[in-house]
C-alpha cells in the first residue's frame, strides 16, 4: 500500500483545489512544487500595501454560482470589472470591441452604423476562404479593427507574423454593439481583497505540501509514493519530449514602483503597436 492516494504535482489552482476536494473525501494527499512558493501563477507579494500578481493579473471570473461562493468562503473578493484600453499611437480605445471602439474608429453612433462600416470592410477585402490570421481577422472585422487593435498585439504575444499564423487561432473576436466595457460576460468577476494567496492557503489548509521540490529531480521516487498521480506542469516534459516539444510562448514581468497617485487611470492599457516592445502596463 502506498503513502498517498494523490501526489498533486503543482500547487497552483487546479493542484490546490483538487487536493481540497480530494481530502475532503477522505484521500491522502501530498502537494508538491519546484517553486519557491504555492499558488502556481496567482501568487502576489505585497509591496507597497499592494497585493502585486507576481505573474500578471488575474481576474477571478465564473458564471456558476457554485463556484463563486466556494471561493467566497475562502477570501473575500472585490467588485473589480476588467475594462481594458488599448493605446494605439496614443490614442485610447476600449476592449472588447464595443460601441464606444467604433465610436472612436470611425465616429459611428449607432449600432447599424457600426454594423455597416465592418460589413463594408469585410466586403472590401473579399475573403472567402482565410489562409492565415490575418485573412481570418480581417474577414471577421474589416482592416481598421485588424490594423490597430490586432496585429501589431498578436504578433507580441506570438512571436511571429500574423501571416505565418494558422487561421484558427482566432476563429472568434467577441464584437458587441453595445456601450459596454465589460471583459467577460460571466455573471460573477473580482480579485480576492486579500490577494490570492488567501485562496490558495485555505484550499491547502491541513494538506501536506512541499515547495521547492522538483518532480523530475528523482521522479521514480515520488512515483512510488501515490496511487494516483496529478500532474499540472508542462505535458511533453512529463512524456520526456518523446513526441516532441510544444512551442510555448511565456511572458517577461518587469515590476516599478512609481512615485504618483495614479499612472494611467485604468488598471489594464495594452500597447498594439509592433514596435512598442510590451504587450501592456498593469
Amino acid at each position: 500500500m502506498k503513502q498517498y492516494d494523490y501526489l498533486i504535482v503543482g500547487a497552483g489552482l487546479y493542484g490546490s483545489a483538487f487536493a481540497h476536494k480530494a481530502a475532503q473525501q477522505g484521500k491522502k494527499c501530498l502537494v508538491i512544487d519546484k517553486r519557491p512558493h504555492a499558488g502556481g501563477n496567482l501568487y502576489c507579494e505585497n509591496i507597497e500595501g499592494i497585493n502585486v500578481h507576481q505573474y500578471g493579473a488575474h481576474i477571478f471570473h465564473t458564471s456558476n454560482k457554485d463556484v463563486w461562493n466556494f471561493v467566497n468562503s475562502f477570501v473575500e473578493f472585490n467588485r473589480y470589472t476588467n475594462s481594458p484600453l488599448a493605446n494605439y499611437k496614443g490614442k485610447l480605445y476600449n476592449l472588447p470591441f464595443n460601441m464606444n471602439t467604433f465610436y472612436a474608429l470611425w465616429g459611428v453612433t449607432t449600432p447599424e452604423e457600426a454594423k455597416l462600416k465592418i460589413e463594408e470592410q469585410r466586403r472590401k477585402a473579399g475573403i472567402a476562404a482565410p489562409n492565415n490570421l490575418e485573412e481570418q481577422a480581417i474577414s471577421m472585422v474589416g482592416k481598421d479593427i485588424y490594423e490597430i487593435l490586432i496585429k501589431g498585439y498578436t504578433e507580441k504575444q506570438w512571436g511571429k507574423n500574423c501571416k505565418e499564423l494558422p487561421a484558427f487561432i482566432i476563429k472568434r473576436l467577441p464584437v458587441r454593439f453595445t456601450f459596454n466595457n465589460n471583459y467577460f460576460d460571466d455573471a460573477f468577476q473580482g480579485i480576492p481583497v486579500g490577494g490570492y494567496n488567501q485562496l490558495i492557503t485555505g484550499l491547502l489548509k491541513g494538506i501536506e505540501t512541499r515547495c521547492n521540490t522538483d518532480f523530475f529531480a528523482n521522479r521514480e521516487y515520488f512515483e512510488g509514493l501515490a496511487d494516483t498521480i496529478i500532474f499540472t506542469g508542462k505535458i511533453d516534459e512529463y512524456y520526456n519530449y518523446r513526441f516532441g516539444k510544444l512551442e510555448y510562448r511565456s511572458l517577461r514581468f518587469e515590476h516599478e514602483t512609481v512615485n504618483i497617485e495614479n499612472f494611467q487611470g485604468n488598471a489594464v492599457v495594452n500597447y498594439t503597436e509592433r514596435k512598442i516592445p510590451f504587450t501592456r502596463i498593469i
